[in-house]
């Protein structure tokens, strides 16, 4: 059985790279966002869909639903598939988070904050394990890092660890994996970022490349230099 696995479609802060890890803000697709669904239309089993899942976020939700049609299965939310949670740096551009995690690292978590990259990281993980307890085909709804993460490890190379800045997900570009190989792909993310943990940072290390979409990488930013200060229009959203 398969899952299929998308990131919701374009706002109006994804647009501008802006960061929204509350759900409580009602954030909707743009025009753009909902055009852009047809695409998925052509790709997705929509008249076999077993179970739709999402997170509790409105912009989710609004991709499903419109995904969904009518008549369909019930919209199952989960929280664990949440955005992550970016504490002051809320509502703000991309860039500002993305120095500060630069500076502090994947483990700390940032002011105001209830979840660290990874800790949140391994919620979004545990969410996509869970969608397998609901009868299949599935559709899961989320967001950017989630859908970030798993192109990254589709694309590792042998023995790559897991970096700080991954490249920008799609929207509304299904990731069609079957149950085993969530499975498999899930632990070994999980093993990855246990690796993680135990991995020194130091000062001295590789740059972190950071891209836009799937283009050439637009900035370097090297691993723990508070000093750095790219341009703003250099950074991805998470």
């Amino acid at each position: 059985m398969t899952t299929y696995i998308l990131r919701h479609g374009q706002t109006d802060y994804s647009k501008r790279y802006l960061v929204n890890g509350d759900p409580t803000k009602q954030i909707l697709l743009t025009d753009e966002g909902r055009q852009s669904l047809g695409r998925a239309w052509n790709v997705l089993p929509l008249h076999s869909v077993a179970t739709w899942l999402t997170s509790e976020f409105p912009r989710a939700r609004q991709t499903a639903s419109l995904l969904m049609g009518v008549p369909s299965p019930e919209l199952v939310v989960d929280a664990r598939l949440n955005e992550l949670d970016y504490g002051e740096f809320e509502g703000k551009p991309f860039l500002e988070y993305a120095a500060w995690l630069d500076e502090h690292g994947p483990r700390r978590r940032p002011p105001g904050a209830a979840e660290s990259q990874h800790e949140g990281i391994r919620r979004l993980l545990t969410g996509v394990l869970a969608a397998l307890e609901h009868p299949a085909p599935r559709v899961l709804v989320g967001h950017g890092l989630l859908v970030s993460v798993l192109h990254w490890h589709g694309d590792r190379a042998t023995g790559e660890p897991m970096p700080l800045f991954f490249p920008e997900a799609p929207y509304i570009e299904p990731l069609a994996i079957g149950d085993d190989d969530l499975s498999l792909l899930v632990t070994e993310l999980l093993d990855d970022l246990e690796s993680a943990a135990l991995r020194e940072i130091t000062a001295g290390g590789d740059a972190s490349i950071l891209r836009i979409g799937e283009g050439p990488a637009v900035a370097t930013v090297d691993a723990v230099s508070p000093s750095h200060s790219p341009d703003k229009k250099d950074l991805p959203h998470a």
